[in-house]
């Protein structure tokens, strides 16, 4: 079973983008039972640089827990990563 928490904000990085108030969209896809993170996804400003971080975690097979547990960079969209808590949609693979 998957799990999608997914998150919408408002980019504050910069007085440029406060001024702008850019939408980004993310979302974690994580194993129901494992909790392990299978996969991630970002729209917005800067999202190049943090799925880039968020790869290393993954390949290294980072859970949700450790997610959670992370301390989030303030002010920046890089933090919406690690205060996603509510699940937005869970989905029963298909067997094999």
């Amino acid at each position: 079973m998957l799990t999608s928490l997914s998150g919408i904000g408002d980019v504050h990085e910069s007085a440029e983008a406060l001024r702008e108030s850019e939408r980004i969209f993310m979302k974690l896809v994580v194993d129901h039972t494992s909790q392990v993170v299978l996969g991630c996804h970002m729209v917005g400003h800067g999202a190049a640089d943090i799925i880039q971080g968020l790869a290393v975690a993954l390949q290294a097979g980072v859970t949700k827990q450790q997610v959670d547990a992370t301390i989030g960079i303030h002010p920046t969209s890089a933090e919406e990563f690690v205060t996603m808590r509510t699940a937005t949609r869970t989905q029963i693979a298909p067997a094999k």
